[in-house]
């Protein structure tokens, strides 16, 4: 089974506070992490950011600086949603891992989570993706998979794309099943298909009269 926490990673040791700032400098210029973790005594104590750092005085020490540094971090128990939560909230591509007590235990980088995340059967099954959009008083992620399971379809995950106080719009990707009773069952319960499909042969019925009347028009 996978795991996230295979992805911690310790290639490069968090900075101790004591750090001199032209080190810090030259360790960005070469890498192209967004922060790095600081530590005192193995207790993380926040996460320095590059374009302030080469603002600061190359022969101070981190600690001479300690008020900038940024406090996110992950624990090494959350699963990989909340870890990408965590980076999008703070626009890193670098996060600490912390464990129970607070010990820094190393980090994830981005692109290892977002491979995390290709290996998921969300993206690596073999499936369609629908889009709908309902008032947000009337949604239901339980009516969601109603609807695909009750056209025999499989639901692979869904997750909310976009909101706004009044709509709801989910993605949902999906395996096995008819798309076209898929889309046809989600439009009688009111909800907006937004994405486009070769298979709804309610567009499709759409298009074949708009030509016809096309036709009609130009005799």
């Amino acid at each position: 089974m996978l795991e996230i926490t295979n992805y911690i990673n310790n290639d490069f040791k968090a900075f101790e506070s004591s750090e001199k700032i032209n080190f810090v400098q030259d360790f960005f210029s070469d890498l192209t992490f967004s922060h790095f973790p600081v530590i005192e005594e193995n207790i993380y104590i926040g996460s320095i950011p590059a374009d302030d750092v080469v603002t600061f005085e190359a022969d101070k020490s981190i600690k001479d600086y300690r008020y900038t540094l940024e406090g996110f971090f992950a624990r090494s128990n959350m699963i990989w949603l909340d870890v990408l939560e965590v980076f999008a909230q703070n626009n890193t591509n670098l996060i600490p891992v912390l464990d129970e007590k607070n010990n820094y235990v190393g980090y994830y980088e981005l692109n290892d989570i977002v491979q995390f995340f290709a290996e998921t059967p969300f993206l690596r099954e073999q499936g369609g993706i629908i889009i709908v959009k309902k008032a947000i008083a009337d949604f239901s992620m339980s009516q969601i998979a109603q609807i695909v399971e009750t056209n025999n379809g499989k639901t692979l995950g869904l997750f909310i794309s976009e909101a706004s106080t009044d709509f709801i719009q989910v993605t949902i990707k999906i395996s096995l099943g008819g798309m076209n009773e898929i889309i046809q069952t989600f439009r009688r319960f009111n909800y907006e298909i937004v994405s486009e499909h070769q298979e709804d042969s309610y567009l499709s019925n759409l298009k074949e009269r708009s030509d016809y009347l096309d036709k009609y028009l130009n005799i």
